[in-house]
């Protein structure tokens, strides 16, 4: 892909046209950070496979996509089961001939105390979004040989929320997979870094904070003096995947409205 040019662009500007095609799978794309990142994605020309267990929500990822000009494909597929991991990036690959870039964003959250937690519970939260990252992590990286993969953590991973146990010990193993990987896979050209987003307005997050009180909490406790925005989070994921980012491997960014500082 050497002279390539994939340039992060604002997410409601038009669509540029595309240099040297890139292609590339997101999970967690129906809905949230994971239908912003893959539409923005799929404006600067690339072809993106939408993954998701709701295949309904990936085939409307998928028609956003389409009605902008953009191309893209609806996968089913459940990040906690191997086979069906393995069979969804086999798709992916054969549609589009390989990847360029590999985001893992799917995920489930917690909200259970330790002494509230069931051990099944526990380690449901833990195969999702921890094993889920890995076996992702495991049957893309063959295909991405000077591609780059960016895991969706969370601020989760790098600090503790309050009765978020599991997540967060979730969240945490990401981030240190995401390392190794790193390092690990260098020297094939393949950077591995790790996003960490805040308080994001998600639909899953909406339904968390139905409550206004708990909304106007969160933005207290931001520098920013707001929560972010899908769109927001996804064009750092981005980012991370383009040239512009070419020396950037190893890593987890915060997107949290000054949260970290």
């Amino acid at each position: 892909m050497a002279g390539a040019v994939f340039v992060p662009r604002g997410l409601g500007e038009p669509r540029v046209a595309r240099v040297n095609r890139r292609r590339g799978l997101v999970t967690g794309a129906g809905s949230g950070i994971g239908r912003a990142a893959a539409i923005g994605f799929a404006r600067t020309g690339a072809a993106v496979a939408v993954l998701d267990l709701d295949e309904a929500a990936a085939a409307e990822t998928v028609e956003m996509i389409k009605k902008d000009g953009g191309e893209a494909l609806a996968v089913q597929v459940d990040i906690g089961d191997e086979s069906s991991v393995q069979a969804a990036v086999k798709q992916a690959v054969e549609a589009y001939g390989g990847l360029d870039f590999a985001v893992n964003n799917a995920g489930l959250s917690s909200h259970k105390r330790v002494d509230q937690l069931t051990l099944a519970e526990f380690e449901r939260v833990v195969q999702v979004n921890l094993s889920g990252t890995f076996l992702c992590m495991k049957y893309e990286l063959p295909h991405l040989k000077g591609g780059a993969i960016v895991n969706v953590a969370s601020n989760g991973g790098l600090y503790a929320i309050p009765n978020a146990p599991a997540y967060v010990a979730a969240k945490h193993g990401i981030v240190g997979l995401t390392k190794v990987a790193a390092v690990d896979y260098a020297a094939d050209g393949i950077r591995v870094n790790a996003v960490c987003p805040g308080p994001t307005r998600t639909p899953g997050f909406d339904k968390w904070a139905a409550d206004p009180a708990v909304i106007a909490r969160q933005e207290a406790i931001t520098p920013l003096g707001r929560l972010a925005t899908p769109e927001e989070a996804a064009a750092a994921v981005v980012w991370l995947c383009s040239d512009a980012a070419s020396y950037v491997t190893g890593t987890t960014l915060s997107v949290d409205g000054g949260r970290r500082a």
